[in-house]
């Protein structure tokens, strides 16, 4: 058994974006490509792709849009948005935030 922290702690597993999940959980079971989808949701197709591959995030008007098409609530895929972003910012950190003092009520 490894006792690697890269390994063991899961704040460094891998931390798949948004768009990463579009692919693999919603497009690829429906054998859906970029161009498919984006004409469903009447999207730019390059401003998919470039979510698809990280390079641009999900905002509300393209969550209400998917959510939508794929049958989802509406703020589904900007909380795997919001999921990547908090844990990149948290291993960001690297311990700053156990350094801060909460404030007492």
């Amino acid at each position: 058994m490894s006792r690697s922290p890269t390994t063991t702690d899961p704040e460094w597993l891998h931390n798949p974006h948004a768009g990463e999940l579009l692919a693999s959980e919603f497009m690829e079971p429906l054998e859906m490509d970029c161009v498919a989808l984006a004409e469903a949701i009447a999207v730019d197709p390059a401003r998919l792709q470039a979510v698809i591959e990280g390079d641009a995030r999900i905002d509300g008007e393209l969550d209400l849009r998917l959510a939508r098409y794929f049958r989802m609530s509406d703020g589904f895929f900007l909380g795997l948005q919001d999921d990547h972003e908090l844990r990149n910012a948290r291993r960001a950190l690297d311990g700053d935030l156990e350094r801060i003092v909460p404030r007492a009520a």
